[in-house]
């Protein structure tokens, strides 16, 4: 039993040594581990900050010329959105503005604005905004609709004041305040809103694509690996678990730099313990690197990994629910974004290091990540086994063939 043990550990310390030679020989690996972990953040975030865009120039076209219709517009440029920056004689005037990008909004007031208010009628106020971001549009309409809301609980108050002078205590201010507080991301900005999410859908996308291109690299070049028809292979498990062991060595700063010191450079929500979100992320990164040992399959050049970049990343991204609610897919999709390990990371992730949430409340999230490594581990050791190893074999005879035949 001792011996069989001691001849286990040899074969993963020999996997071990030998992937770190793998990853630090080939610049391609070094990159998705090192560079992109630390350098993708810092780009997407400084991309979206400010987090907020605020006093965005709009000009406004007053067919109306009362009281009403230049307070509405001395309340919109008052909020922190919107900056009037003037009055256009028409519409086509504010247009050639804004197709100048002297402006990227028009506020029309039609004639009778007043008259249909003090009468009791629906008053309305129509907002062109140029779409080319969407977040200038996003503060626009916040404006409008605060400013309208606002003005509406006076005219009312007004109003019944009027009927009923005794009931202004009752009736004073806005009759039906609207606070607006959104948990973990006090200042409603996208970069605190996306990034934290994408952090995590980077992760598993290194691990993937690193993984991935070691499979091509081995294809390429079996010598470095060391594998012939004389020497006894490792075993497949010990093989898988020595990488994996390699690569969370190597991954050790850099997670901890992207779940920690991005966050905390760019001030988004550290409300989670370190320790529970580490432990969290154990499973998923196991998952993800025994995804990319799936995928090795179909890697059979180290080039061949940047297809798998370019149709993954955006689906990945979609598939988390980010960009649109899981709950909202239909059966098909929800079932492929159950099996990407990025989505329980990202769901977790956000509830932990956002809300605050703590490990036991995450307990789902974290099973399933913990069943998805499981599987995943298992689908690659049949590929590594009747795949990816029998095909490095043949590469690796070749290799000698055209070796011995070349002296």
């Amino acid at each position: 039993m001792l011996k069989f043990l001691k001849k286990y550990i040899l074969q993963l310390f020999t996997v071990y040594c030998r992937e770190f030679k793998l990853i630090l020989g080939d610049v391609g690996i070094m990159l998705f581990l090192i560079f992109l972990p630390i350098g993708y953040p810092v780009i997407y975030s400084l991309i979206y900050n400010p987090e907020q865009v605020r006093d965005v120039k709009m000009v406004v076209v007053d067919h109306d010329r009362t009281h009403l219709s230049r307070e509405m517009t001395r309340n919109i440029d008052a909020t922190q959105e919107a900056w009037v920056i003037g009055y256009a004689a028409d519409l086509p005037e504010a247009r050639r503005a804004m197709d100048s990008h002297k402006c990227y909004a028009i506020m029309e007031i039609p004639e009778g604005f007043e008259r249909n208010i003090l009468e009791g009628n629906q008053a309305n106020a129509t907002i062109f905004c140029e779409s080319s971001l969407l977040l200038r549009y996003r503060g626009f309409l916040m404006a409008a609709t605060n400013v309208s809301q606002a003005m509406g609980a006076e005219i009312l108050t007004e109003k019944i004041n009027a009927v009923a002078p005794l009931a202004t205590t009752i009736t004073d201010g806005d009759l039906m305040p609207i606070k607006n507080i959104s948990m973990g991301n006090i200042e409603s900005g996208f970069d605190s809103f996306i990034m934290p999410g994408v952090l995590i859908l980077i992760l598993q996308q290194c691990i993937i694509l690193a993984t991935g291109m070691a499979g091509g690299a081995k294809r390429e070049r079996p010598s470095l690996i060391g594998y012939n028809g004389v020497n006894e292979e490792p075993s497949i498990l010990m093989t898988m678990t020595g990488q994996m062991l390699c690569y969370l060595t190597i991954l050790i700063v850099p997670i901890i730099y992207l779940i920690h010191y991005v966050p905390l450079m760019f001030s988004f929500p550290m409300a989670g313990r370190f320790s529970e979100i580490i432990a969290f992320l154990l499973p998923m990164i196991l998952a993800s690197a025994a995804l990319g040992f799936c995928l090795q399959g179909i890697v059979w050049e180290r080039e061949s990994v940047f297809v798998l970049w370019v149709v993954t990343s955006v689906v990945f991204l979609f598939l988390s629910g980010l960009t649109w609610p899981r709950y909202a897919m239909s059966p098909f999709w929800k079932f492929i974004s159950d099996a990407v390990p990025a989505t329980w990371g990202v769901e977790g992730f956000i509830r932990m290091n956002t809300n605050g949430a703590s490990l036991a409340q995450e307990a789902s999230d974290y099973r399933m990540l913990w069943l998805l490594a499981v599987i995943y581990t298992a689908a690659a050791y049949c590929i590594q086994r009747w795949v990816v190893r029998p095909s490095i074999r043949r590469g690796y005879n070749d290799y000698d063939k055209m070796r011995r035949e070349a002296f």
